[in-house]
């Protein structure tokens, strides 16, 4: 089958690179044809907007809604924003209806693609899939009302137009009921992982690594994703450190990823006087990220418990586990029921620092619990494939 895939994000964004390509390839190796139509973060500075990535061919058509360089992410402004989303829906509406495509996925239901989607769906009869990954309306950061109104509305709308909607947690789920959408019509397609992105990591390169960051002999307490705090309140972990730093003087925190709050958190870490235990690694190279989580001892995933978080199965969760790294987070949405029992990693309660600081201390000072940790979530990433996630998708496209 001819599948199009429209994205509003490119594909070194989370989604992007952790959901949409590898499930692509899969589908692929499974004899699809797979296209990718997609809005890039820095557009004018792409020196190749069509590249073939395993099979997969993929055309960046348009500017997506934000801006990153760098480290930094930058918002537009209200009117800028309106005419990158004018053009974006032109655009993507083109490479929906000049594809021979049997059937078009939207990647989110945003007003972008959506709209490409359902004007391919009435003018040329192609079937419509819908992928929700997140509650867009509540994990976004809006600079104004009326974008979150807008953003709300194409949410809730753009699922009744599509034959089959593709979900990665529970809570969407009953979300997408409660808008009207039948059950028979969901499928519950949970994150994933490609182990091909997540090979051992060379121990030499590994040391060269710790000496460039400055963490020799130190025990690593690791946030690994984008730095976000409406999404991701990584002001927990810092808040926690210094428990863990007062039990555990030998350990750093070390926080890896781009994002527009690294001021906030920067300033934070001086306001708490752990300046100097924190390091602030910034945006790698995806292909790169592996080895970071090769020098941790532990990774966190804070979150609240809120609709953003209950929304979400966390991919810092199925990394960890490919990579053999004890994974803390809290027990909202999915996650104790991803984990199982015996569970997988370590959730706690509530967002207490003090609460979270105990855990991460207890694996720290306890090797045994540390290595029972790793080897559950090597054992439990197997089941989690996109090898084997692909094929639930796979039997749907008839």
């Amino acid at each position: 089958m001819r599948i199009l895939f429209l994205l509003t994000q490119d594909l070194e964004s989370p989604s992007g690179l952790g959901r949409y390509l590898p499930l692509a390839q899969e589908l692929v190796r499974s004899g699809h044809q797979v296209k990718i139509a997609a809005l890039h973060s820095n557009y004018r500075k792409l020196t190749s907007r069509r590249l073939n990535i395993k099979g997969v061919d993929v055309h960046y058509v348009a500017q997506m809604h934000v801006k990153k360089q760098g480290n930094i992410k930058t918002y537009f402004s209200p009117f800028q924003l309106a005419y990158i989303m004018l053009k974006a829906t032109f655009m993507l509406t083109i490479s929906a209806l000049g594809n021979p495509a049997d059937l078009i996925h939207i990647a989110k239901p945003h007003p972008m693609n959506g709209i490409a989607g359902i004007i391919a769906k009435w003018l040329q009869g192609k079937q419509l899939f819908l992928d929700c990954d997140d509650y867009e309306a509540a994990s976004n950061r809006f600079g104004n009302r009326w974008q979150q109104s807008i953003i709300a509305f194409f949410e809730k709308r753009i699922p009744m137009h599509a034959k089959i909607i593709t979900t990665n947690t529970h809570f969407m789920e009953q979300k997408l009921i409660s808008w009207g959408i039948q059950k028979e019509k969901i499928v519950y397609l949970p994150n994933g992982i490609d182990p091909n992105r997540f090979p051992i990591p060379n121990k030499a390169t590994l040391e060269t690594l710790k000496n460039q960051i400055n963490i020799q002999n130190r025990k690593v307490v690791a946030y690994i994703g984008t730095i976000s705090l409406p999404s991701h309140p990584i002001d927990l972990l810092l808040r926690a450190f210094p428990d863990v730093l007062n039990k555990v003087p030998d350990s750093v925190l070390m926080i890896v990823g781009g994002g527009e709050d690294i001021p906030v958190l920067e300033q934070l870490a001086i306001e708490l006087e752990i300046q100097d235990f924190v390091h602030f690694i910034g945006r790698v190279p995806p292909e790169d990220v592996y080895l970071y989580y090769g020098l941790s001892d532990v990774t966190v995933d804070p979150v609240h418990d809120d609709d953003t978080a209950r929304c979400r199965s966390p991919l810092k969760l199925f990394e960890s586990w490919i990579c053999g790294v004890p994974f803390v987070s809290m027990a909202v949405g999915d996650r104790t029921q991803l984990l199982g029992f015996p569970p997988s990693g370590i959730l706690i309660d509530t967002n207490n620092p003090s609460h979270l600081a105990q855990n991460l201390i207890k694996i720290l000072e306890t090797p045994l619990l540390a290595h029972e940790l790793s080897e559950r979530g090597l054992n439990k990433v197997q089941q989690y494939h996109w090898g084997l996630l692909s094929q639930t998708l796979s039997e749907k496209y008839v």
